[in-house]
This record gives structure tokens, C-alpha cells and sequence, in this order.
């Protein structure tokens, strides 16, 4: 296990060094910097800006000076929102994004968990089969269609709700079922899918046949297994709530890292794109070297086979 642990550690060190050096470099090689838009700077006061932002130095030293400042967890400063560093942004940012991320997932699991059990329980039954149709449109259907849809029907149709912006309880109705309603559908998927596997296991059988409640069978014995596949997903399910938030940030003008990040793009802000790529990078690869260590830890064959695929 721990040679496993050490093993997963330099490989996630390895991919966010990768992706580091990969997106400094491709946002370097583009035409135009920061202080370039279609409303030019005064000749003088844009080489005093990339001057005092190190701009005109080499690709190379610039390079070397970032990777000076991300050994000391330094992001640098932003290029737009001037007095302010990285780091700044991020901590004002990331609570907004966490919030609505967790809020979504937590929603996902509390009503994908128990669909899905049920799923499994009354296969060919009308309603697994409407809680089919239900998870094949959570999956096909777009969270940029969802969202406005939603938002014009309760909050400016109706007027339950706020459209936009980040205030009370009421503010975060809307942005989490819009985020949402893909994952929910792939984990009751995956559980209703897991659950039909595992439901006619001898242990079950003979967890009946001394006198265990059909509740306990399913939620004490069959449940546990059935969830390994989920939490094996739960890596590239939290991956997809993360994207798909910046398109609800953007949609009810929420201050989170979504709107940052595309503000920055647009912005050309080196600084602001280089520290949430590599914020959200490091969380998703730590999120999936976290449910690696669960999984290994639940079923030790877990850590093998993925130590001998070498896969993330």
C-alpha cells in the first residue's frame, strides 16, 4: 500500500508539472499579451507595464521565474486586477465554486444512491423504466440549455426564485439543479447497474435466510459493493461538476472560479489562467489519487490492478 501510495504521489506530481509547463508555454506562444486590446495603451505606459511585469524577458526566463515562485505555492500577481495576486483571487473565488460544487454532488449522490437501489430492486417495472427515461435525458441534455431553461421558468416566468447573482439560500436553488441533474443521472445509472450485479450474491441469499430485513440486506451488505464502480467514477464525476460550473457561473453571474477563469482567458491575464489551471488541476488530481487510496483501502486488489495497468 504504501509503495502504491508513493508510486500515485510522483505520478500526480509528474502530470501537474506536465500540465503546468504545457499551458505556460502554449499561453506564451499566442500573439498579443495582457496590456494589448482593442483600446491601446500610450506607447510609454505599455513598456513600463511589461517591463515591471517582466513581459519582454525571454520565454524561457519567465518560465523559470514561475517555476521559482510555484515552489513557494506563489502564483504571481493577476494582470487586470491590478493590486491583487493570485492567490487573493483564488481565496475569495474558490468558496463560491466549492460551495456550489459540493451542493451539487451531495445532491447527486443523496437521490442517485436510492433511485438506483430501487432501479435494481424493480428491474422491468414501470418505474424503472420511467427512471430510465429520467437518467437518459439527465445525460443528454446540455447544462447551457438546462440552466436558461430553468431560469426563465422559476425565476422569470414564475418568480420563486432569483435569477442571478450570490446572496441567500434561494440564490443557490437554481445553479445546483441545473449542475446537478448529469451527475445524478450517472450515479443512478451506476448504482441501479452495480446493485443488479451484486442482488443475486449467495452472501445476500444467505443474509436472508437468517431472518436480516430486506433493508439491511440491501443497504448493509449489498450497498457497500455495489458503490466500489461509483466512488471509481467519483474522479471524472466531480471533474465534469467542476467544468459544467463555469458554464452556471456564467449563467447566473456567479463570482466563482468559473467566471475568473473565462474573464482571464479573454483578459489574456497570464497570471489569473496559469493559477486556476492549476488550482482545479490539483484538486481533480488529488480527488482521483484520493478515491484511488478509498478503493485500495476497501479492496487491496484495487491497488494491484492499477499499479500493474499504471492508469489514473
Amino acid at each position: 500500500m504504501l509503495e502504491y501510495l508513493a508510486r500515485r504521489l510522483g505520478l500526480s506530481l509528474l502530470v501537474l508539472w506536465v500540465i503546468a509547463t504545457i499551458t505556460f508555454f502554449l499561453m506564451h506562444s499566442l500573439p498579443g499579451g495582457p496590456f494589448t486590446g482593442e483600446k491601446s495603451l500610450p506607447e510609454a505606459i505599455q513598456k513600463n507595464l511589461e517591463e515591471r511585469y517582466q513581459l519582454q524577458a525571454p520565454v524561457w526566463q519567465r518560465y523559470r521565474a514561475f517555476l521559482g515562485r510555484l515552489l513557494r505555492f506563489d502564483l504571481g500577481p493577476s494582470y487586470r486586477y491590478l493590486g491583487k495576486g493570485v492567490n487573493q483571487i483564488l481565496t475569495e473565488a474558490f468558496p463560491v465554486s466549492a460551495t456550489l460544487g459540493v451542493l451539487a454532488l451531495a445532491l447527486a449522490f443523496g437521490l442517485g444512491i436510492p433511485l438506483g437501489i430501487q432501479g435494481a430492486v424493480r428491474q422491468g417495472t414501470f418505474f424503472d423504466q420511467i427512471l430510465l427515461v429520467f437518467t437518459a435525458l439527465g445525460m443528454s441534455l446540455p447544462t447551457l440549455v438546462l440552466a436558461p431553461v430553468l431560469l426563465y421558468l422559476f425565476a422569470l416566468r414564475l418568480g420563486w426564485l432569483p435569477p442571478a447573482l450570490w446572496g441567500g439560500p434561494a440564490h443557490l436553488v437554481l445553479p445546483v439543479v441545473s449542475l446537478a441533474l448529469l451527475p445524478t443521472a450517472l450515479v443512478t445509472r451506476l448504482v441501479r447497474s452495480s446493485m443488479a450485479a451484486v442482488l443475486p450474491a449467495e452472501y445476500l441469499q444467505l443474509a436472508r435466510a437468517k431472518g436480516l430485513a430486506e433493508r439491511a440486506v440491501l443497504y448493509r451488505h449489498a450497498l457497500p459493493n455495489a458503490l466500489i464502480p461509483v466512488l471509481a467514477y467519483l474522479g471524472p464525476l466531480a471533474a465534469g461538476v467542476l467544468t459544467g460550473s463555469f458554464v452556471i457561473e456564467r449563467v447566473f453571474a456567479l463570482p466563482g472560479l468559473g467566471e475568473h477563469f473565462v474573464a482571464s482567458i479573454y483578459n489574456r491575464d497570464y497570471g489569473l489562467i496559469m493559477g486556476v489551471t492549476l488550482f482545479y488541476s490539483s484538486l481533480l488530481v488529488g480527488l482521483n489519487l484520493l478515491v484511488d487510496l478509498v478503493c485500495a483501502w476497501l479492496h487491496p486488489r484495487f491497488a494491484l490492478v492499477r499499479q500493474r495497468g499504471g492508469g489514473h
